[in-house]
């Protein structure tokens, strides 16, 4: 089964507890916060009180894709307020083996993240010790933004290794998801779907929610 996780960033501010409600209810598998710090990208978003205050509306995995510029500052904070997975990018300066060691040992999904312009080799020391594999397929800082099919290839490069290792770890697209370019991930990999502008801008959470599961 695909999994799809809805990211807050498209959803109410003004209810998120609400909207994660909705989202659970509707057949959500996790749910992604896009955290932001105005530096590594261009806007703000989430903090971890965010991520606190709003844990008791779903028991489903929480997400942190941490799009900032120190991460091992600060992912613990957000392991502390309720995350499970936790996402770091390729593209940020540090011992990325070191901070997915302590994510994990810390009991928690390790996710190395990977930006468009970014060549897909530069993950591959990684993926015999990470959980998930997250692609980006737009630049991320916003939301509704198109998707990017260049970055097809990489999804198709990172599922073949993975075949010829053998490894177990999981593949998440992100970035201009919808009812068509969901089957265009998944027919090349993908088994996590990030999408936020498609399912909260519908007024029926399942039946988006389920217009993205393609079979393979």
């Amino acid at each position: 089964m695909i999994k799809i996780a809805p990211s807050l960033l498209s959803a109410d501010f003004s209810k998120l507890g609400e909207e994660v409600e909705k989202i659970t209810k509707a057949g959500a598998d996790l749910i992604h916060f896009d955290v932001m710090d105005g530096h590594f990208v261009p806007n703000l978003t989430f903090g971890p009180m965010i991520l606190e205050s709003i844990r008791k509306y779903s028991n489903l995995p929480f997400e942190a894709h941490l799009m900032i510029t120190n991460p091992e500052r600060y992912w613990k904070k957000f392991a502390d307020a309720g995350a499970d997975i936790i996402g770091i990018h390729i593209e940020c300066e540090l011992d990325h083996i070191s901070i997915i060691k302590e994510i994990q040992k810390y009991g928690k999904k390790a996710c190395i993240v990977i930006n468009p312009p970014t060549p897909v080799e530069k993950i591959y020391p990684f993926l015999e010790i990470i959980d998930m594999v997250l692609i980006m397929t737009v630049n991320p800082g916003f939301g509704g933004q198109k998707f990017i099919y260049q970055v097809v290839e990489k999804i198709k490069k990172v599922t073949k290794y993975r075949e010829e290792k053998r490894l177990k770890f999981e593949i998440e697209v992100d970035g201009g998801i919808n009812d068509q370019t969901s089957k265009i991930a998944i027919e090349n990999g993908a088994d996590i779907l990030v999408a936020g502008n498609y399912i909260f801008s519908g007024k029926d959470y399942k039946e988006r929610i389920d217009s993205l599961r393609w079979k393979r």
